[in-house]
């Protein structure tokens, strides 16, 4: 079998980007299917996350399963300080860190359009070049009405409505249409099942409560220390999940006053999407940094070679974007307000744009291996 060669004889994982060859994750599927092969034999972890069951229903695994396995993890780490055959020991167990490698090279693999792809292996390059260019798109699409409309102290005065919507809304379907596809492609390469409804809402609710966060007994996962088991990483997830959440239901909000009863911003404090939106933004903010400061002091060696960059720089980039809404609502009525929502709104166009090759695709990759999961522990039985 060669390099590039599914093990399920029909599904070439490894040329996933229509020729481009990613040897990379062909090593971390080498890898990561020796390690389950000794945990399968094992079965110490049993009781920990989702990827310990679900690696009971096979005797083999070929390279959809392993990213299927990849994807299930959650990297909460307590299998590796649980792990009686982590390093120095000559096997070499880092489940953490394997999971962490094949999910890291799949996404690129998966994502569309092609081109674009390679954007996986430097995130932080796209992020900062994306926000960069977004925030000049912005500021020469506020440049012929900057002067005279910031003492009108008026967001359409600065940009107007038809403007930002025909701007943000383009980019934020093009980002739609690129992650539907790539979750596409990896739900049919990984030959996960069809879909059916009990598995979908069993896995919307593990999405809702974190419950993967919580190490699958429930105290919490070795995140910050071996010794340590903690939910403070579940909850800093749940609040910038329902902070973008309510962010977003704030702008629809927003969107059907203005189209539906004609009633066009801005809106006082006290209007659903101020409401919605306050209270998302101060969630986002809490969540995003929260997780920053507890990526710093995690151990590097349990996350793959090029994961910290690219988690750091979506979560910066959504942190910039809560924390530039706040400020840009507080000071709006004074002479900062050209500058602040030409922040704020250049960070949402970069945000929109490298969505599908950012940190932002692992909630819908997750979320689509919690499905087949289900699936699996409804249809399949355990194998000795």
């Amino acid at each position: 079998m060669s390099e590039t060669e599914g093990t399920d004889g029909g599904i070439d994982l490894i040329a996933l980007a229509r020729g481009e060859a990613r040897p990379d994750l062909g090593a971390a599927i080498a890898e990561g299917r020796r390690q389950m092969e000794i945990c399968n034999a094992c079965r110490y972890c049993e009781g920990y996350c989702s990827v310990f069951p679900a690696m009971t229903f096979r005797r083999a695994f070929t390279d959809g399963d392993m990213i299927h396995l990849a994807n299930l993890c959650h990297n909460c780490r307590g299998c590796y300080y649980a792990c009686q055959y982590a390093p120095p020991h000559e096997f070499a167990i880092n489940v953490p860190r394997a999971l962490a490698e094949i999910r890291t090279e799949s996404w690129a693999g998966f994502a569309w359009p092609g081109p674009l792809r390679r954007a996986f292996s430097h995130n932080v390059v796209l992020v900062s070049a994306g926000f960069l260019v977004a925030l000049a798109i912005v500021i020469l699409a506020m440049t012929p009405y900057g002067t005279a409309a910031v003492a009108a102290r008026s967001f359409y005065a600065l940009m107007p409505h038809g403007t930002m919507v025909a701007l943000f809304g383009s980019v934020f379907l093009f980002a739609l249409i690129a992650m539907g596809l790539s979750v596409r492609r990896y739900w049919r390469e990984t030959g996960s099942p069809a879909l059916d409804a009990g598995s979908f809402l069993a896995a919307l609710g593990d999405v809702f409560v974190m419950k993967q966060l919580s190490g699958g007994h429930g105290e919490g996962c070795n995140y910050e220390h071996e010794d340590v088991f903690t939910n403070r990483r579940r909850w800093l997830h749940q609040a910038a999940l329902y902070g973008f959440l309510l962010c977003f239901a704030a702008t629809s909000a927003g969107t059907v006053l203005h189209y539906v009863f004609d009633q066009p911003a801005p809106y006082g404090l006290f209007s659903l999407p101020k409401l919605l939106g306050i209270s998302g933004g101060v969630l986002l903010c809490v969540g995003t940094g929260g997780l920053l400061l507890l990526k710093r002091g995690s151990d590097r060696g349990l996350e793959a070679r090029q994961a910290r960059g690219m988690d750091n720089a979506f979560t910066v980039l959504l942190f910039v974007v809560s924390a530039s809404g706040l400020v840009l609502y507080a000071l709006r009525g004074t002479e900062l307000l050209g500058a602040l929502l030409a922040l704020h709104l250049g960070a949402v166009l970069a945000l929109f744009a490298t969505m599908p090759y950012s940190r932002m695709v692992h909630g819908l990759y997750r979320s689509a291996a919690l499905v087949r999961h289900h699936h699996e522990v409804r249809t399949r039985r355990p194998t000795e």
